[in-house]
């Protein structure tokens, strides 16, 4: 029987970790050799391509390993996926080399932000924010100096990543802000984006919540992701990624991994291309990853229009893995893909492994450079004209093969050059978080309480999300205490008001909001009602947009009238009383609380895998909105459930001065039958087995106590 055929064989694996530990470049040379001599066997496009003859310079002229390596990053594979000893051992190595790891998308343990006694940095200067927002805080985007946009991760086009329930332990499911044992999947989509416009959007809103970062978009290489590629560079991000269709975690299911998306090669070349002909190139930094292995790998992406680069399973080889392709079992026999405690204890990466890699593949690549021609590697960026289709290859699966438009020189207006050589230029003149920043100063700097009274306008986007940057940088995810800093908002707000709000601040907004209300809201406070004058009633009319508190890790939100569609998608950890909401609303939720005091629209609780939503169902008509896949409907009856309820149902009405609040709590006993509470099955099976481990512990500690009285 024929086994596939992998690059990483025994061979290379085995070549590669001699290299590394040993510090010896001949080693590497070897393991490059078999790489790339099975690159050359048809495992991939670029075994194809061979170089043209160029002007030799001398290898002391070319650009050195030191600089060369800033340009290299890792993959993006979560906590969770990898075990805290790998991916902590990534990031102190790149950070070393002054390049980047890759946070993923399972957010990153706050213990890790500040340096280590031994001057460590242990933290992911990428922070990528996905579709999941899984661990997105206002902390978590403060501490980095890149926020990455996940679209589509290396694998299936659009598609997230999965974590078995298996390999979300205690630590994993509080980084996450999740439930222990519960598995966790990413919705295909971004469900805050459905436009180049949302994606603009949420690149502005990122920008605000991290000035000092820059914004890149992760995008898969398939047909067409030029185009795409334009518009992420019209949108205003600073950086785009071509991911390969070859790539993916080992988390994930296999049809998410195997033929998937297209070779980064492809992909690389129409972004290039199309980049340069709209005259976009300038303005934008490229990146690719996708199996990069080698120097060779490296010098033909830098060809075809490439200027940073990023390593996944090769990082990971590095340091230990041996290619068991067992990630999604828990089972790792080096430690290297596992959360299983006992199986971590045999990683024996050391930060030295990977940075010997780094430097050999920069090295090499500086081998490549000095034979060509080039100097630097700006100079190398984009000149496709010294790629060539390898002639010598002769099999019968390249007969046919036309690469004629991957190595066609794009067409150059006024000069465009074939790199990045300017910035973005973002226009925050509409902001208004300057000037609440300056006046929140006595506040931020001594924790002095005040309150603000401002008015708003549709145009005045992201209010709030630099004002919790500055409070997140002094006093991280803790915030100030509770209305520390209360600001009054009279008119209509923009896109994304109230993003990211964390602890201590509070906004009132009297008037009415946009798309994207408390999007990833970090322990702020939120209060929504219509202007005191108005003639309309709050509950009969939709008072903001679509996608409210998307993502949310804290806080509450109370909002007197009813939300568009999707509302509490994502929702992690926030309070949200709600007066009516369109269709899709829970989707994807994963903690938290929401209290519907009024119609749902169809498809309640998609995906829903945590947290608890309360809807009053006045109708009884709400079995049949609801997506029942993962959620059962239950009377509520337990003392807690009909405390906390209530509480709530208090608080939105003395905030708000809710009719309907006000109503329902007039005839409270008469009001709560008609009250339904949405659980998430598999999160209940979690709870119980929690409560269980809990019992037992008690158990044991008392009898403990009892013996040695």
């Amino acid at each position: 029987m024929k086994s596939d055929r992998h690059l990483f064989s025994a061979e290379a694996i085995v070549a590669m970790q001699k290299a590394v530990r040993n510090k010896d470049f001949n080693s590497f040379k070897e393991y490059s050799g078999i790489i790339n001599d099975r690159a050359r066997g048809l495992n991939t496009l670029r075994g194809l391509f061979k170089f043209k003859k160029g002007h030799p310079v001398a290898l002391d002229e070319v650009e050195p390993v030191e600089d060369i390596v800033k340009r290299f990053t890792t993959g993006a594979m979560s906590y969770g996926s990898i075990s805290r000893e790998a991916h902590e051992t990534i990031a102190i190595a790149m950070n070393r080399l002054g390049g980047r790891s890759n946070s993923g998308e399972g957010g990153e343990d706050e213990a890790r932000y500040p340096l280590d006694s031994d001057g460590s940095d242990r933290k992911s200067h990428t922070k990528q924010i996905a579709s999941g927002r899984f661990g997105v805080n206002a902390a978590y985007l403060a501490n980095c100096n890149e926020l990455q946009i996940k679209m589509a991760q290396g694998a299936k086009p659009g598609e997230g990543g999965q974590l078995p329930g298996h390999k979300v332990n205690e630590e994993i499911a509080r980084v996450r802000f999740t439930t222990p044992g519960v598995m966790l999947i990413s919705p295909p989509p971004h469900h805050d984006i459905y436009s180049i416009e949302d994606l603009s959007q949420l690149i502005f809103d990122l920008k605000n919540a991290n000035p000092d970062a820059r914004v890149s978009v992760k995008l898969v290489s398939e047909v067409g992701v030029g185009t795409v590629a334009a518009g992420v560079a019209k949108g205003k991000a600073d950086m785009v990624l071509i991911s390969g269709g070859d790539g993916g975690t080992g988390a994930s299911p296999l049809s998410s991994i195997k033929y998937a998306g297209t070779w980064w090669e492809l992909g690389l070349a129409e972004t290039q291309q199309v980049l340069v002909m709209n005259k976009l190139r300038s303005r934008i930094r490229v990146q690719t990853d996708g199996q990069l292995k080698t120097g060779r790998d490296v010098a033909i992406a830098t060809l075809l229009g490439a200027e940073e680069y990023g390593f996944g399973s090769a990082a990971l080889v590095s340091l230990g893995c041996v290619m068991m392709r067992a990630c999604h079992t828990n089972a790792c026999p080096v430690g290297v893909a596992t959360q299983n405690p006992e199986l971590r204890k045999r990683f024996t990466g050391k930060p030295e492994h990977l940075m010997n890699f780094m430097c050999f593949i920069a090295e090499e690549l500086r081998g490549i450079m000095a034979e060509l021609g080039f100097r630097k590697l700006d100079d190398m960026i984009g000149r496709v004209d010294m790629l060539e289709v390898d002639k010598a290859v002769d099999h019968y699966k390249a007969k046919g093969l036309d690469f004629s438009k991957v190595l066609m020189p794009p067409e150059r207006v006024d000069g465009e050059p074939l790199r990045c050589t300017s910035q973005q230029e973002h226009d925050f003149s509409l902001s208004l978080d300057p000037e609440l920043v300056e006046a929140c100063k006595p506040a931020i700097e001594k924790g002095e309480s005040l309150s603000l009274d401002r008015k708003i306008r549709n145009c005045n986007r992201s209010v709030g999300a630099t004002l919790s940057y500055n409070v997140t940088k002094k006093y991280g995810s803790e915030g100030l205490p509770e209305d520390t800093i209360t600001v009054n908002f009279d008119g209509s707000a923009g896109q994304s008001f109230g993003a990211f709000l964390t602890k201590g601040i509070t906004f009132r907004l009297k008037g009415e909001s946009n798309d994207y209300f408390g999007k990833g809201l970090s322990g702020g406070r939120l209060i929504l009602q219509p202007p005191l004058d108005s003639t309309f009633s709050g509950f009969r009319n939709i008072i903001t947009g679509n996608v409210n508190l998307f993502g949310a890790s804290g806080g509450e939100a109370f909002i007197n009238g009813m939300a568009g569609e999707r509302f509490c998608v994502r929702n992690s950890g926030a309070t949200a009383v709600v007066e009516g909401v369109g269709d899709h609303g829970c989707e994807y939720m994963t903690g938290g609380t929401a209290v519907i005091l009024g119609p749902t629209g169809v498809n309640f609780a998609a995906g829903m895998s945590g947290g608890v939503a309360y809807v009053y169902d006045e109708n009884q008509l709400f079995d049949t909105r609801c997506n029942l896949e993962m959620v059962d409907i239950e009377p509520i009856v337990g003392e807690k459930d009909i405390i906390r309820l209530k509480i709530l149902v208090q608080r939105h009405t003395g905030y708000t001065d809710s009719l309907v609040g006000g109503r329902i709590l007039e005839s409270w006993e008469e009001s709560l039958p008609s009250f339904v509470k949405v659980m998430p099955i598999e999160y209940r099976k979690a709870l119980e087995k929690i409560r269980e481990r809990e019992t037992q512990n008690t158990e044991t500690t008392a009898i403990t106590e009892e013996v040695f009285v």
